[in-house]
């Protein structure tokens, strides 16, 4: 029979070139860059509508079709698992599904089972938990099949909590489970939850997220791990390396890519062109002055946007990591002056970087020469995961609410 294989490339351009979907953490080609201008700037005045949630989740939304899809965690001991659907125009639940965990469900108390961000094919969603728990539904929230991980490898655990979320490439969803005991990264195959391959990974707690890394063709497509031992890049059906980079890299920010460049936090910020099949990619740059505290670095056009422990914004030139400028993410709403810590990664659109803390305060930054804050809002909630942008609209999840910003 003929191996039908779909590229990611392919559909990063499908959907990005339509401005509808965003399938995934950081979106369909891991970016965290949209294409869509129409993605206000002013959050205040564009407030579509919020839905409650009924439990935690670290993990942010996705809009794949019109439906804003999501998971959360409830109970005592977080062991009921929540995915739901929401009507992206209307906010109007339209359905939820709910499971018991099989796994392991001890987290630090800022995290919760449901810090994996969810993915989508276009046709499946597919929810993993801190638990090791793998569920796939239709878009319509029909189980399609359900994998508790820890039934096939019961020590593979974090007593921190698992943060790692999958991505889905080639009819393939890769499943980082990382951690001192057992740890690996699975290539499921997206119709059965059986195994296409198995990676066994260093032996270190890790929470960052795989990288799509798009090639000249679908043959050279390739997904990127990182850990602490550094990167390797893999075929994303076979789960053969193609490349490996040994350099330490960090275990919380994950890798950004843009136009076939790596930026990967190792050494401050490392820059990496990666080589052909079989070679160590190319190091084009290294700062200390750019390293990433939790969130993700971004690249956006010929800027790299990098954001430290502090809450300071440095704007890099992608040639050389020359620091352009700097920028204190500090707003005053009221009589109150919000500066906290950002544990959320950042996204962008039409030249703006949006920015979301852990006081649940948005800032909104205007990118390019010289970087200014030009929009705020004050959510009073806490806020620790990663927005959508899809259809003109951003969506955001706090642990009891979903707004969508944008009318």
């Amino acid at each position: 029979m003929r191996r039908a294989i779909l590229s990611f490339t392919a559909v990063a351009a499908a959907v990005i070139g339509g401005g509808a979907d965003w399938p995934q953490f950081r979106g369909a080609d891991t970016s965290s860059v949209s294409t869509d201008t129409n993605v206000p700037t002013t959050i205040t005045d564009n407030i579509a509508w919020s839905a409650d949630l009924p439990g935690r989740g670290l993990s942010g939304p996705i809009v794949v079709g019109g439906k804003v899809f999501l998971s959360a965690s409830s109970g005592y001991q977080q062991d009921r698992l929540h995915v739901l659907c929401f009507d992206a125009r209307t906010g109007k639940k339209l359905w939820e599904r709910q499971f018991w965990a099989t796994g392991r469900t001890l987290c630090h108390p800022k995290m919760c089972n449901a810090t994996p961000t969810p993915a989508s094919d276009g046709k499946r969603v597919f929810a993993f938990f801190s638990s090791n728990d793998v569920i796939c539904l239709d878009l319509d929230g029909n189980l399609q099949w359900f994998r508790g991980m820890t039934h096939d490898y019961p020590n593979a655990s974090n007593s921190l909590g698992m943060a790692s979320s999958p991505v889905v490439a080639e009819e393939t969803l890769i499943v980082p489970v990382e951690n001192l005991s057992e740890s690996f990264t699975a290539g499921l195959d997206v119709a059965t939850g059986m195994n296409r391959w198995k990676l066994d990974r260093p032996l270190l707690d890790n929470w960052t997220s795989p990288s799509l890394l798009p090639g000249k063709s679908r043959d050279e497509d390739l997904v990127v791990l990182q850990s602490g031992k550094g990167l390797v890049a893999l075929k994303p059906y076979t789960g053969y390396e193609a490349w490996r980079y040994n350099a330490g890299a960090g275990t919380i920010p994950s890798s950004a890519q843009s136009a076939g460049r790596l930026y990967v936090p190792a050494n401050g910020l490392t820059a990496l062109d990666p080589a052909s099949a079989g070679k160590a990619p190319h190091v084009l740059w290294q700062s200390n002055k750019l390293g990433p505290a939790t969130a993700t670095p971004l690249v956006m056009g010929d800027r790299v946007y990098n954001l430290n422990g502090s809450g300071v914004l440095a704007c890099a030139d992608v040639k050389e990591g020359l620091v352009l400028w700097q920028l204190r993410l500090q707003v005053t709403l009221g009589e109150k002056a919000s500066r906290g810590a950002f544990t959320s990664s950042p996204v962008a659109a039409n030249g703006h970087l949006y920015f979301f803390n852990e006081d649940g305060v948005a800032m909104v930054v205007k990118g390019g020469e010289t970087g200014e804050i030009v929009g705020s809002h004050d959510f009073a909630e806490t806020i620790l995961a990663t927005p959508a942008i899809a259809d003109g609209a951003l969506y955001i999840r706090s642990d009891k609410h979903l707004w969508r910003i944008g009318k």
